[in-house]
């Protein structure tokens, strides 16, 4: 401890011995849904919390309070630039300030295990690596700025199925390799303020009440910040005896009186409480929430413009047979199809979901991009599964005679407690004020003025016994109730109810909704969602694909966006498929057939597999690109941007090659039995061969690279140095990704093929020579046994782009 930290930890206790244990308790649960419990005399005020790995939402889900939406997680990893993570972070706390946020709840640094991990959108590799540094950086540019990050989860939570009740079962040396590595970097370099446990359990004991928390977290790193539980995830007093140390949400939880009458009882000794709420104060000292400080000032950077550049930053050129960029004469016509160019997914479904202010499509970019060319649209193949909200300038509040919707809340004997005025018909409410837990019915209603005529189905998606009234008609009468037991998946994704409407432009239609929620005591009583929205009217997919490929046949150049849609991707549930739903595949066969000059957009946050890849003119990764996704786009097809994204994760040809892809428990367990050979390194043990390494991406110039060599050897003490050049062999500027692994022929133990142990990024212009150097410390070449152990001899090191593409060698000895 140096004499500051003593300064500190005094203070602190000096603070602590004036609260009654009634109150110790009480900041260790919060006081809402997202904000922390404030205790004025003694200086301290609440701290709120927020969801926010790719935006910050703060605590009001709501269109009246819109958000920066970031690219994807796998959109910032696809860089491979930890000075990109950085910004991203820095951008994030900005929008964090902004909206009065003290704690991001992120970044999602849970590993790519299977390709089928609902969640892995919000996550950012398959390499521990990879994500480690990201995370790092992604931490600092956060912390930085005065707002607390948030690492989870921790941990083993790579996949959503049963998350609350499943056992992970992992051996030790897989935790520390790949599971624990970017929580470990996250602390131990970066000092993470916050780490997030999670759910499910870990080899026999639930993570909010595991000796994880202790050893390594605690003790071996020295993590002094704060162990918040995700939400609901503290499910006992017992819990208290852990390295537990905030339950979320508030009021009411595990803990609370049961935790003061534990203590009291000597089930939980107060020194650890004490523990806890030192815990607590330290992050609101750093956070500015205790004393006269307050919090942090800083410059940030245009939050729109960031996001535009990320995204652009992020993109995976995977084909291109001479087509792209765009940059000399631009075609004199373009037919844009597929449902995700006009319905772009910006950001994946469930928790880490903001309400942007304005979105760019595809179709929108494409069109604003190219003013001189004939643009057509055809929606092609259907890919909306849910309800899309509908158009804010259709919608009239009947109450007030202006724009948007009234909802209303009735208590159980019809009386009114509280109304909204709002400018949408996508409705969360998850904190806030609305006396949700005190209401019985909520009430919507609005007149729908369609500036187009339209066959579509109108309905609602809700839980509960819901009603839809359509110019005075009762269409909807139903209870709906969700699939599963998952609490999230129900409150984010409810089920739909839905029928034939017909629209005529101009003709006003009178919508009235309401929703019984019954009696609800579940830990998210005091949360609500629905929707009131449409979807268009299922018709034969042979005629729209017709439509679309009469399109392409016509323009000189198609471009097909396809994706995955609300029941693909999203927290709550992993996907069963890795095809694309719908009829894309069919819909690109066939405008391929049409147009040779067809170039197609993967809208999507994670792996999917795509037959027609060797027959379309070029293949563009988008991800979900946030809300600057069609600008992006087009900067990058026009060639303004170089694509510079390289794939942080291995992509399939076919399903079936996948080495690691259960994430289905059985017996309420889920085996890791692959052990270390996760990602690329189980399709090397495999001896199969996918779509796309980890690493593959093109670029719109070509780079060669030579002298791999290493300075000396490595020790315990002292990392060394690999070195290799790297020349711009093209005409244009360019980024260049070079990855450097290690291998170990002869070896007493198990070990994977090869492992990533350096990245770096080059930017050249044409003809430019540049060094690139990257460290190798002892600890990439060590392996766990009881205890980080260090195999000593000769290691090969390789170099290139991606985990199979690497033609220059040398080797490095280790000295243990």
């Amino acid at each position: 401890m140096t004499p500051s930290d003593v300064d500190v930890a005094v203070e602190l206790d000096t603070l602590i011995s004036q609260l009654s244990l009634e109150e110790k308790v009480a900041l260790l649960t919060g006081r809402d849904f997202w904000s922390t419990v404030p205790i004025e005399r003694i200086g301290l005020r609440s701290m709120t919390l927020s969801d926010g790995p790719s935006g910050v939402r703060g605590p009001v889900w709501s269109e009246l309070s819109p958000s920066l939406n970031l690219p994807s997680a796998t959109a910032l990893s696809a860089s491979f630039d930890p000075e990109m993570a950085y910004r991203y972070g820095r951008v994030a706390a900005a929008e964090a300030r902004r909206k009065g946020v003290d704690v991001v709840l992120g970044p999602t640094i849970n590993i790519h295990r299977s390709p089928l991990g609902g969640r892995h959108f919000e996550c950012f590799s398959e390499d521990p690596r990879l994500t480690a540094d990201l995370a790092a950086f992604y931490v600092n540019g956060l912390q930085d700025a005065g707002v607390g990050a948030t690492p989870k989860h921790y941990i083993a939570n790579d996949f959503e199925s049963d998350r609350f009740n499943v056992d992970v079962e992992v051996s030790e040396r897989a935790l520390r390799e790949v599971y624990l590595l970017a929580f470990e970097r996250s602390i131990v370099e970066s000092h993470a303020w916050m780490v997030m446990s999670a759910y499910n359990s870990i080899n026999g004991a639930t993570a909010t009440e595991n000796d994880l928390l202790a050893t390594p977290l605690c003790t071996e790193w020295g993590f002094d910040g704060v162990v918040v539980s995700d939400w609901t995830a503290v499910r006992s007093v017992a819990s208290a005896n852990a390295e537990q140390h905030l339950a979320m949400p508030g009021p009411h939880g595990a803990w609370g009186d049961a935790l003061v009458a534990a203590v009291r009882a000597g089930e939980v000794e107060e020194a650890m409480v004490d523990s806890k709420v030192r815990r607590m104060l330290l992050l609101a000292q750093r956070v500015g929430a205790l004393g006269e400080a307050g919090p942090q000032q800083f410059e940030a950077e245009d939050g729109v413009a960031f996001i535009r550049a990320a995204a652009a930053e992020g993109m995976v050129l995977l084909e291109n047979r001479g087509e792209l960029p765009w940059d000399g004469a631009a075609p004199a016509s373009i037919a844009v199809l597929g449902s995700n160019a006009d319905q772009a997914r910006t950001q994946g479904g469930g928790s880490a979901t903001v309400v942007p202010e304005h979105v760019v499509s595809p179709l929108a970019g494409i069109a604003e991009a190219f003013p001189d060319a004939a643009v057509t649209y055809a929606v092609g193949a259907l890919n909306q599964v849910g309800l899309a909200g509908l158009p804010a300038d259709s919608l009239t509040n009947p109450a007030t005679g202006g724009a948007g919707v009234r909802i209303t809340f009735r208590d159980a004997d019809g009386a009114e407690l509280a109304h909204e005025d709002r400018l949408a018909t996508d409705f969360v409410w998850f904190g806030g004020d609305a006396p949700i837990a005190a209401s019985r019915v909520v009430e919507a209603a609005f007149t729908l003025t369609p500036g187009a005529d339209a066959e579509i189905e109108l309905g609602c998606a809700v839980t509960g016994h819901a009603r839809l009234w359509i110019d005075g008609d009762l269409r909807v009468d139903e209870q709906l109730v969700p699939d599963g037991e998952d609490l999230g998946a129900a409150l984010l994704s409810p089920r739909v109810a839905a029928v034939p409407v017909s629209l005529r432009a101009g003709v006003p239609v009178e919508v009235r909704f309401d929703v019984d929620l019954g009696v609800r005591d579940d830990a998210l009583a005091g949360a609500l969602a629905f929707t009131l929205g449409s979807r268009p009217r299922q018709g034969a997919p042979e005629a729209l694909i017709a439509e679309a490929v009469a399109a392409a046949a016509a323009a000189e150049v198609a471009v097909v966006v396809v994706g995955t849609n609300s029941q693909v991707e999203s927290e709550g549930f992993d996907r069963d498929s890795l095809a694309l739903p719908g009829h894309q595949d069919a819909l690109v066969e066939a405008v391929a057939a049409a147009n040779p000059r067809t170039v197609v957009i993967v809208n999507a946050g994670s792996p999917v597999v795509m037959p027609w890849r060797d027959k379309v003119a070029a293949v563009l990764l988008g991800w979900f690109g946030g809300q600057e996704f069609g600008h992006a786009l087009t900067d990058v097809l026009t060639g303004a941007v170089e694509p510079g994204g390289r794939l942080p994760t291995t992509w399939p040809a076919v399903e079936a090659d996948v080495p690691v892809i259960d994430v289905t428990p059985r017996d309420g367990r889920v085996v890791y039995e692959e052990g270390i050979h996760v990602g690329y390194k189980a399709w090397l043990r495999a001896g199969v061969e996918p779509a796309y390494w980890l690493g593959h991406g093109q670029g719109y110039t070509t780079f060669a690279i030579d002298d791999l060599a290493v300075d000396g050897p490595v020790t315990l003490a002292a990392p060394a140095s690999a070195s290799l050049t790297v020349t711009n062999t093209g005409d244009r500027a360019g980024k260049h990704v070079v990855l450097l692994f290690a291998e170990r022929a002869e070896t007493a133990i198990e070990r994977p093929a090869r492992w990533l142990v350096g990245h770096a990024v080059v930017r050249l212009e044409p003809g430019e020579t540049g060094t690139v150097e990257m460290p190798i410390d002892a600890r990439a070449l060590a392996h766990w046994d009881g205890a980080w152990a260090y195999e000593a001899g000769e290691f090969t090191l390789r170099a290139g782009a991606t985990a199979a593409d690497l033609p220059l060698a040398a080797t490095v000895t280790l000295e243990a």
